[in-house]
């Protein structure tokens, strides 16, 4: 039986790099075509993909992604923009202009199968600390905007499956996702450029309210996810998330500091003000994230997806962090690691990363 053709965009983010490790070592069942902006050297998870330049968000990516769909029986949908955090315009390009040029191309090209990964962050605030299913309402946060650009991507997609003939739709909702290579990516988006790693290990406190607990997932348990769901086309909406949540003591543990317990609304109020000084790239409504992402019910993943998480959630949190401390990354142009001299370079030339354009 010929391997089956999957089209990844996005490939070369966190989880997009993770799923090319695992579909790559599966070679006799699938070949993989991989969409980037950016496409990344021949090394490693990226070396055994068929690549295509696409933004996603460019107006002619319809018409590129027909191309790069052409004979694929499914297509994993990942790309998305967390920077610049000052631009929602370009932002929402990627979010909301690349899952309508996405879906269209698939139905376009003939796919059959489509795997949106959206987020935890598409429900509705009211259950923090509480474990929810699919069915808890899917409004979102209103002050965050990535997850208000979740919210609308979902019925994007859900909107897509509605013609006679539509791709079968499967959407992913995971919680935190975190693997050790993601550290210098993840720091580039929480700190500002010129903050070395070494500053994550010389944090005298960690500013927290002991209530913090949130759902997290190793990628790489997200990308056994995504397999399985190739293999189960249409299981609907499921859950991702590791059996126990990450609390505020696994936070300060993982930095080595003490706890300074602060309020929701001071902590909110510090980052929101430093963010519309330019002095850091995190906006007030990561903060609401933080505090309103509910605890996620699996079962139906487990039911549906024969998918159950390997990795504890407090071990994915130590592992990232870890990553962010030491400056751990990968070999791709999104995970990959900045020399002291590209981050001078890139703040001398657009600014800090809530301000400049998209690289």
């Amino acid at each position: 039986m010929a391997p089956l053709r999957i089209a990844v965009t996005g490939a070369t983010g966190n989880v997009g790099t993770a799923l090319l490790a695992q579909l790559s070592s599966m070679r006799e069942t699938y070949e993989v075509v991989a969409v980037a902006r950016r496409v990344p050297p021949s090394i490693g998870p990226y070396r055994h993909a068929c690549w295509h330049a696409v933004d996603v968000g460019d107006s002619d990516a319809e018409e590129m992604l027909c191309r790069a769909f052409d004979a694929a029986d499914a297509v994993v949908h990942l790309a998305w923009g967390f920077q610049p955090s000052h631009r929602p315009d370009l932002l929402r390009r990627t979010a909301i202009g690349g899952t309508r040029a996405v879906m269209a191309a698939a139905a376009r090209a003939g796919v059959t199968h489509v795997v949106h990964m959206s987020s935890a962050a598409v429900y509705a605030p009211g259950a923090h600390g509480r474990k929810v299913d699919e069915s808890c309402p899917a409004t979102g946060i209103p002050t965050s905007q990535y997850s208000t650009d979740k919210v609308e991507a979902e019925r994007i997609v859900a909107e897509s499956a509605r013609p006679a003939g539509a791709p079968e739709i499967t959407i992913l909702r995971p919680g935190l996702v975190g693997q050790v290579a993601a550290g210098a990516a993840l720091r580039r988006y929480a700190m500002p450029g010129w903050v070395p790693a070494t500053a994550l290990r010389r944090l005298p406190v960690v500013p927290l309210d002991p209530s913090v607990a949130l759902p997290a997932v190793h990628a790489a348990d997200v990308a056994t996810a995504v397999e399985h769901a190739l293999a189960a086309p249409g299981a609907g909406v499921v859950n991702l998330a590791a059996a126990d949540p990450v609390r505020a003591a696994d936070v300060v543990e993982s930095l080595h500091a003490r706890p300074w317990t602060i309020s929701r609304r001071t902590l909110r109020i510090l980052t929101q003000a430093t963010w519309r000084a330019h002095l850091q790239p995190v906006h007030g409504g990561w903060i609401d994230l933080l505090y309103d992402t509910p605890l996620l019910d699996c079962d139906r993943a487990e039911r549906v997806l024969d998918w159950s998480p390997a990795i504890p959630g407090r071990e994915v949190w130590r592992e990232t962090i870890a990553g962010m401390r030491f400056g751990a990354s990968g070999t791709g142009p999104v995970l990959g690691a900045r020399s002291p001299r590209e981050m001078i370079a890139a703040l001398v030339a657009g600014g800090t990363v809530g301000r400049r354009p998209v690289p």
